[in-house]
């Protein structure tokens, strides 16, 4: 298989997981409104930079959630205690995932919005 097939599938991948997956797309939009607020604070390369790949891994582990849900229902897709653990599981990593980017979000935007509405002088 070619490289430009292989960008091909992947981009298939990606716009199946944001046309299919509502939490995709919620992290898709927050990812936007992240960066664009980083931007309008004018936050320092490096902090925009941890914004960035605190939005990549959220999507990643969305990504990696949904496969595993595709790849375990194509197994079993009646109620099985032993998948409903593992699907928990990954759905449990994006929630670390998510839930760390937001305090990296807190870490850095609550002092430039404390700045901003206190200016020092």
């Amino acid at each position: 298989m070619g490289l430009i097939k292989s960008f091909y599938y992947s981009l298939l991948g990606l716009a199946y997981i944001v046309k299919s997956e509502r939490n995709a797309r919620i992290h898709l939009l927050m990812a936007v409104l992240v960066l664009c607020l980083g931007l309008f604070l004018n936050v320092s390369d490096t902090e925009l930079a941890a914004i960035f790949f605190a939005v990549v891994l959220v999507f990643l582990a969305e990504i990696v959630n949904t496969s595993f849900e595709k790849t375990l229902d194509l197994i079993d897709n009646k109620h099985n205690p032993q998948i409903k653990i593992i699907k928990d599981m990954a759905a449990g990593a994006v929630l670390v995932t998510a839930a760390s980017a937001a305090m990296i979000g807190i870490v850095i935007f609550l002092p430039a919005i404390i700045r901003l509405i206190w200016p020092a002088h």
